[in-house]
């Protein structure tokens, strides 16, 4: 319907949160149709399942909610051929008490930015789908593009927003260790590559990684 719309009018469709096969089907047709529609997926859709939610484990509460392999291979292939744009974390932290509840009545969201990059390194980068520096322009410069804003590029006269990543280094994920106050996070105790170790707002530190 929206895709519809978007042809009808001419203007400029954003997709966010792709998970889906079927969504994947539809933005590939309006990319062969030459629309103005662009899309984003987070992180966890990229290499998360449904196989997480089982026993009703509401740290994996999302929504759209976390699907099947096969949905999970379509995204990102979409990702890589350019049919979905960007990556977007969907960042979403709640109180550990809301997330102890039933199931239905638990919040959707998991606490994404600060694991972000690690899971995408290790949906896209690690397995060879992607390279750094397309990971990075789907993460930043992509997004700026899309937004039409003079950030994501390091030109003189740009703003200063820069984030300093150690691609190499490995670490485990611990929601105790989390600089938000949330800790809502499924992968707790996973191994993932490369963190974010400072991150610069208009060339001030707004973010810097504390190495115990």
């Amino acid at each position: 319907r929206d895709v519809m719309l978007a042809e009808l009018t001419g203007g400029h469709l954003h997709v966010c949160h792709v998970s889906a096969r079927e969504t994947v089907e539809q933005l590939r047709l309006a990319r062969d149709k030459g629309l103005r529609v662009t899309s984003e997926v987070t992180p966890h859709h990229l290499i998360l399942t449904e196989e997480l939610a089982r026993g009703y484990n509401t740290e994996a509460k999302v929504n759209p909610p976390l699907r099947t392999d096969a949905d999970v291979e379509a995204v990102r292939q979409a990702l890589v051929d350019g049919v979905i744009d960007v990556i977007a974390t969907d960042h979403a932290p709640h109180h550990y008490e809301e997330k102890e509840r039933e199931f239905d009545d638990a919040p959707f969201g998991i606490n994404g930015l600060e694991t972000a990059f690690g899971l995408s390194m290790k949906a896209l980068v690690e397995p060879g789908h992607l390279t750094l520096a397309g990971l990075i322009d789907r993460m930043s410069c992509g997004p700026a593009r899309i937004m039409g804003l003079s950030t994501g590029s390091l030109r003189p006269g740009a703003p200063a927003d820069i984030v300093l990543l150690a691609p190499e280094e490995i670490w485990t994920v611990n929601p105790d260790h989390f600089a938000s106050r949330s800790r809502n996070t499924p992968i707790a105790g996973w191994s993932l590559p490369g963190r974010v170790r400072r991150t610069l707002v208009s060339g001030k530190t707004r973010y810097e990684l504390e190495v115990s």
